[in-house]
């Protein structure tokens, strides 16, 4: 499974310069369950607001830099095709790309599943998800997110699989 793991305002915002504009404890624990025990694929920007490797998951980030800026752990490509190369060889492992919006461009010819945080809400953005077309995939799941005092906004979770055959 490649899939693509995101949260997006209600205009299609992921981003406002460099991170992300919103606090939603729910969707950062879905992201965390989600994505603990597999490999997540990052461009170098989103890799640096995480901090340091997030535990319990292969991180892989995707960057024209030297893997020598990296923590050690980390392991580093350099295109996207050194990536597919090592999804390829693994298909048995569950691979998430967990963004910058470039990286979703590049991957989205190739993945099989979208897991979408939908917040009901307007953000200061300056950076998209790219369009996707959804006709080329089901939705699979979906859950209604709970609004309280930590998590203001209206939220969604959604699960979709491709049903058409992904360029693999």
């Amino acid at each position: 499974m490649l899939a693509f793991i995101w949260a997006e305002d209600s205009n299609h915002g992921i981003g406002y310069q460099g991170q992300l504009p919103w606090h939603l404890p729910a969707d950062m624990q879905f992201f965390k369950e989600t994505t603990m025990g597999n490999t997540i694929v990052a461009g170098r920007k989103t890799f640096a607001t995480f901090k340091r490797p997030l535990h319990n998951r292969k991180n892989i980030v995707l960057t024209t830099r030297d893997a020598a800026e990296f923590p050690e752990g980390v392991a580093v490509f350099h295109s996207a095709k050194e990536v597919l190369t090592y999804y390829t060889s693994r298909l048995d492992e569950k691979m998430f790309i967990v963004g910058g919006s470039r990286l979703f461009a590049d991957f989205l010819p190739y993945t099989t599943d979208l897991y979408r945080t939908t917040i009901e809400h307007e953000f200061d953005v300056d950076t998209y998800m790219p369009e996707i077309d959804y006709s080329q995939f089901l939705l699979n799941d979906f859950e209604q997110g709970k609004v309280d005092e930590k998590n203001p906004y209206p939220f969604k979770f959604e699960h979709f699989i491709r049903v058409k055959p992904s360029q693999v």
